[in-house]
């Protein structure tokens, strides 16, 4: 069940703030101390093993993280694979390629170390208004991209020179040291500092891009906020990150939205609350009052006795949800019944008439009467003696 599990960014023991990279390195982490391969039999680390699998299969996912982050487990209740989530697709050999190449000197991650490797994920933040983040909008970005040198074809050598292969790590893009431990013989895998990881260095660099293999530019691109986003939340614009490695995929880029407060409306999840202020007239008699939501002013018929703090519920009238913008929430007002000041005599006179019709409250124990009291005989026979 959804609310036995753990909050997955526990699991991994990261903040809800994590970047990809801090997600990637607590998995790893986890998965070198709880792997079945190193406790066989320990029924205990395998549930771990498996428990941090899954809280990375989400994490690692913008999208899947992003709907985790607004609706927790039961976003994926009921979908494929153990406890509704579906591993077969995920890529999890440079993780696992790094446990066992690194920790038992096996070499699963060593063709993997200087070969194509995605470039890392960019994260930038954009502002909206409350009611934008309601209905969507399109915003425009701008941000430096690196794009890929044409001069030297992005491999950063100098034209008319290639790139030659590194003579510390002989081409592998790893160190591998040696040592005894419990275990036996265990190898200690690290990047090569020389090249980078990329088993190619280059003597002559490019004199346009001076070596990186590409140049940077300001780009301008237009980001489409889907209706319903909240506050944190993510939209990814896929091939906009930083390049790729030895000719792999480029990242994304990820723009974190900021949602500007509202002076009406709180949001919570995907229904909206204010208040609303009513006449004591319309809340004792009843009657029609100006509401505003987010689709607009509304005409509401409050009903006869109405008290101060009644909450009533406008369905519909929520947030949409980010996955279906035909399904929202409610919004709900909270009604308060507003004191009247600045009374005119008449007005004053009528509350009074009206108090004594309604069961006198001025002149009962307790209250303050308006009406000037009659002198008695022993209040005349006093005056005469002051």
């Amino acid at each position: 069940m959804a609310e036995s599990k753990r909050d997955y960014y526990e699991v991994l023991g990261v903040s809800k703030t994590a970047t990809d990279a801090e997600i990637k390195k607590a998995f790893r982490q986890q998965a070198k101390k709880y792997h079945p391969d190193s406790h066989p039999g320990d029924k205990e680390c395998e549930e771990k093993f498996k428990e941090a699998q899954e809280a990375y299969a989400v994490l690692s996912d913008a999208e899947k993280r992003r709907q985790y982050d607004q609706f927790g487990h039961a976003a994926f209740d009921g979908t494929g694979g153990a406890g509704g989530f579906d591993f077969s697709g995920m890529d999890m050999g440079d993780i696992f390629g790094d446990i066992f190449g690194d920790f038992f000197g096996g070499g699963r991650s060593n063709a993997r170390r200087n070969g194509p490797a995605k470039g890392a994920n960019i994260r930038l933040s954009i502002r909206i208004s409350f009611e934008e983040a309601v209905f969507g909008c399109t915003k425009e970005l701008e941000f430096n991209y690196k794009e890929t040198c044409s001069t030297c074809n992005g491999n950063g050598a100098k034209p008319g020179t290639t790139p030659e292969t590194c003579s510390q790590c002989q081409g592998s893009g790893k160190i591998v040291r040696q040592r005894q431990s419990l275990f036996g013989v265990v190898q200690d895998v690290s990047t090569c500092p020389s090249c980078g990881g990329s088993g190619k260095v280059v003597k002559e660099k490019c004199p346009v891009c001076h070596g990186t293999g590409y140049n940077t530019k300001k780009v301008r691109k237009n980001v489409e906020i889907p209706a319903g986003i909240d506050n944190g939340q993510c939209v990814r614009i896929r091939d906009y990150g930083e390049p790729g490695i030895n000719g792999g995929p480029r990242g994304d880029l990820l723009v974190e939205v900021i949602v500007s407060g509202s002076n009406v409306f709180e949001r919570q999840d995907m229904n909206i609350f204010s208040k609303a202020s009513i006449s004591f007239a319309i809340a004792a008699l009843g009657g029609e009052v100006r509401i505003k939501t987010v689709d607009g002013d509304i005409i509401y018929n409050v009903a006869p006795g109405t008290q101060t703090g009644t909450r009533i519920r406008l369905k519909g009238k929520g947030i949409p949800s980010t996955r279906n913008k035909a399904v929202r929430g409610d919004h709900y007002v909270t009604l308060i019944v507003a004191t009247p000041t600045g009374l005119s005599k008449e007005a004053k006179e009528a509350l009074v008439k009206f108090d004594e019709l309604s069961g006198g409250s001025l002149t009962k124990e307790g209250g303050a009467s308006t009406t000037p009291k009659k002198k008695g005989f022993m209040d005349k026979l006093k005056e005469s003696f002051d």
